[in-house]
């Protein structure tokens, strides 16, 4: 990744994280919340190195847990499985597409929230869980996919990358 990629990918987080956790929980209901962070490591996963991605995913989902988790650890996890899987099935496709994003960004939010609902069934006793994972399945996917397609528009997803 080059101190550019950096830069741009710094300032991509610090903002998701300002969005996430300051403006939007004012003017959104919790369910139509997208989850920028996990869009964010979906274009890690695509574009990025095994080298440079797995420390920065696993560094999105402690953020994401940090922020507003309700266990330290959980999306860390989940986020760095993800990337994992991702990264092993992108090295197969054509990364590069739009339509690939957000289809990788819905598989990756359901993966997301069956992952986290399976290790808080397996490690803690929270009674309701399952329904309010299941009942905010469906908006969250939606969202999610909505700002995966406002993502493509932006001009750093449709950069080529350079071979050095």
């Amino acid at each position: 990744m080059s101190r550019r990629g950096a830069l741009q990918l710094t300032g991509a987080v610090v903002l998701a994280i300002i969005l996430q956790t300051s403006v939007l929980p004012v003017y959104i209901a919790d369910y139509f919340k997208p989850d920028l962070l996990l869009i964010i490591m979906v274009y890690l996963a695509l574009r990025e190195s095994y080298q440079a991605g797995t420390p920065l995913a696993w560094l999105l989902g402690l953020l994401k847990d940090v922020f507003s988790g309700l266990y330290l650890g959980l999306n860390a996890f989940t986020f760095l499985i993800i990337f994992l899987v991702i990264k092993s099935v992108a090295d197969r496709l054509y990364a590069e597409s739009g339509f690939l994003f957000v289809v990788t960004v819905t598989v990756a939010t359901l993966a997301c929230l069956t992952a986290n609902l399976l290790l808080l069934f397996m490690f803690t006793n929270t009674p309701g869980i399952a329904y309010s994972i299941g009942a905010g399945m469906i908006p969250h996917v939606m969202v999610n996919c909505f700002a995966a397609s406002l993502v493509i528009l932006l001009p750093v997803f449709a950069r080529e990358e350079e071979t050095v």
